[in-house]
């Protein structure tokens, strides 16, 4: 699958949860350290906004300008429906993955980029569900993708700040790869 299809298709996952969100459980934890359901939401929103800004030539200063305040306004769904959209329109412009973006991590290639929104989209879709007590089956197809982008990151993750404190080292290698990947990336499904 193409990566523009896994793009697609990581935003359904998380599009698909965040349509049955109820307004009392905007202020439920998610498994994001100090984030409620609705800090989840407007920093998927948050993201998507930031590589339209970022493929569009903002530097890392302008990518994140104005996505401090209220992104969400009172439709949620709404609001990620737009971003969604754009974002995926402008990763599909022409030398879209060739340009070289100013991430506020580093500058990196939008392909990589790309990769980056995949894996955020798939993993806060299970955040959103476990938020909210709704199905944390993620698609198997992201799933792969995803595990095949950060496991080469297995020795180091933790230090990068971005996935807690990474592996537990409690999750044999005939778990799940869903679990697997939970696990890798600071999130302790059991």
């Amino acid at each position: 699958m193409d990566e523009m299809a896994l793009l697609r298709r990581a935003g359904s996952e998380f599009e698909r949860r965040l349509t049955s969100v109820t307004p009392d459980q905007l202020s439920r934890p998610s498994p994001c350290e100090e984030w409620t359901v609705r800090d989840l939401i407007s920093h998927v929103v948050g993201e998507s906004i930031m590589s339209v800004r970022l493929l569009h030539g903002a530097d890392a200063e302008e990518t994140v300008f104005g996505l401090d305040g209220d992104i969400l306004g009172a439709d949620a769904p709404a609001a990620f429906a737009t971003a969604a959209s754009a974002e995926y329109a402008a990763f599909k412009e022409s030398g879209a993955m060739e340009r070289t973006v100013q991430h506020p991590a580093m500058d990196m290639p939008g392909a990589q980029l790309l990769g980056f929104r995949i894996g955020g989209l798939t993993l806060h879709a299970w955040d959103l569900a476990r938020g909210c007590g709704d199905d944390e089956a993620l698609n198997p197809v992201l799933v792969e993708a995803v595990w095949a982008q950060l496991s080469p990151m297995t020795p180091f993750i933790a230090q990068t700040g971005v996935f807690g404190t990474g592996p537990s080292g409690k999750v044999g290698q005939d778990a799940p790869l869903q679990v697997r990947l939970l696990d890798l990336t600071g999130r302790r499904p059991g």
